[in-house]
């Protein structure tokens, strides 16, 4: 990610060239945060079983990763642009290594869930480097080329993600169950740092960016006062401290709005800078975006317990009644570009449709199959789901971005990339709690339909909103 309005460079005496190897060793880099956001979907019972975790503490393996990574992504391109980003990719990749490691051997429920927050504070060093490195190194037609492989990647590791999760915890190496899903990262990660090492040359900014520490601290505090309790309070009963942390969210968060603009009006760069919501497309977008993402990462976590817990699917039935999402999705993004170039917002309107009619054929074949609902009977509607996605995703982040100058283009990114990740976590939170909730109370089946009506209803207004944004062609 480039930092708006500060110009990149080779650090001295290295070349500049991102050679063959060297795009290869960043899309290695690029791959290995999104194949361990959807791999973990898949071994989610298995860790329950095992580690006898709550249905709460499952949301934070998940919400945990998203929140470390959400939290330190604009400091990771930050840091990139000052020190090096081939050093901040390496240092991310031996962090990603070391806490995938202490995943794989965490004796309990508790240490999997601060290494996995741990591990998207990682990710959250490492994957900025990717596209700085790309935009640093590469001019022309083969940028170009070389961000279309970036953006390619996405939807390939969420094939690989969901594959390899399956296939490794229902290989059950050695009676290690889940584990393996994150020790696999040990020795890609090794072998990553080696290559990055010898094929990446070293850039960095000619006037990088200081670090927001106080925003960062804030936005932390602010995400931490509404998911925790979102996530515990049903659980717990609700306790007076629940009640309190939610009544302090809109406090810290408005310290954090004030804090940011204060520290724009002397001249500095915030995290999230306030300036950027005075752009049309970025205010509407982001609006749109929340729930967008949001309904994502619910579904997501929502299937990976109806599959095992409900239907009784092996995780590798589970991976493979999944993929069909994965696969419609990769497919849709590589021909999506050309659609906008044509209907513009419309295809975000598309998108939007495609999601409505995906949920309603997944409410009305969980209603007519059930109990013998089987993972053949879910395809048409996860097939749907994934074009629908994929129709959606890529357009909301062009219409969003399309009207933000481009001295502004990477502070900009880094708000949009920011929201995406806290709404994956706040999914989980919000629809993952409430279909544990009545799970337990009217049954799976019940509770799938409910969600996906609350989706269906989201997913409608989303459309609705997205008639309103900008055209991304002008």
């Amino acid at each position: 990610m480039l930092t708006a309005g500060h110009t990149t460079g080779p650090a001295t005496g290295n070349p500049t060239r991102l050679t063959t190897s060297g795009l290869l060793t960043v899309l290695l880099g690029a791959a290995l945060a999104p194949i361990d956001l959807f791999i973990v979907n898949v071994a989610l019972p298995t860790i329950q079983a095992d580690l006898r975790a709550s249905a709460a503490t499952l949301e934070w393996v998940v919400a945990g990763y998203g929140i470390g990574f959400a939290l330190l992504l604009v400091i990771g391109g930050r840091l990139g642009d000052a020190f090096g980003r081939r050093r901040l990719f390496s240092v991310g990749l031996a962090a990603f290594t070391l806490t995938s490691l202490v995943c794989g051997l965490a004796p309990n429920a508790g240490v999997l869930v601060l290494a996995r927050a741990a591990q998207g504070a990682a990710a959250a060093m490492l994957v900025p480097q990717v596209l700085s490195i790309i935009q640093a190194t590469t001019a022309g037609e083969r940028r170009a080329r070389t961000l279309g492989y970036y953006g390619a990647t996405g939807g390939i590791s969420m094939v690989i993600g969901q594959l390899l999760g399956g296939v490794l915890v229902a290989a059950d190496l050695g009676g290690a169950g889940w584990r393996p899903i994150f020790l696999v990262n040990v020795p890609i990660g090794l072998l990553a740092m080696l290559l990055a090492h010898r094929t990446l040359p070293e850039t960095r900014a000619a006037n990088p960016i200081g670090v927001d520490l106080w925003g960062t601290v804030l936005l932390g505090a602010s995400l931490l006062a509404l998911l925790v309790p979102l996530m515990e309070g049903a659980g717990l009963g609700w306790p007076l401290w629940c009640w309190l942390l939610l009544a302090a969210f809109p406090v810290i968060s408005a310290v954090f709005f004030l804090v940011e603009r204060r520290l724009e009006d002397r001249g500095g760069v915030p995290l999230l800078p306030p300036s950027v919501l005075r752009v049309p497309s970025m205010r509407r977008g982001l609006l749109i975006a929340v729930p967008f993402f949001g309904g994502f990462g619910a579904f997501m976590f929502v299937y990976a317990l109806l599959l095992q817990d409900g239907l009784h699917l092996s995780p590798l039935e589970s991976g493979l009644a999944l993929t069909p999402t994965a696969l419609s999705f990769l497919a849709t993004t590589l021909l999506v570009a050309r659609l906008v170039e044509r209907f513009g917002r419309w295809v975000m309107v598309a998108g939007a449709v495609v999601l409505v009619v995906s949920l309603l054929v997944l409410i009305g074949t969980t209603l007519l199959a059930w109990p013998h609902l089987g993972v053949l009977d879910l395809v048409p509607g996860t097939l749907l789901f994934g074009i629908g996605q994929g129709l959606a995703a890529p357009t909301l982040f062009r219409l969003i971005l399309s009207q933000v100058p481009a001295e502004s283009a990477g502070v900009g990114s880094g708000m949009l990339t920011t929201t995406q990740q806290t709404s994956l976590a706040l999914g989980v939170a919000t629809l993952g709690s409430l279909f544990a909730a009545l799970s337990a109370s009217t049954g799976v089946e019940h509770a799938l339909v409910i969600v996906s009506s609350v989706q269906v209803l989201t997913s409608i207004a989303i459309g609705l909103l997205a008639i309103g944004l900008p055209d991304p062609r002008t």
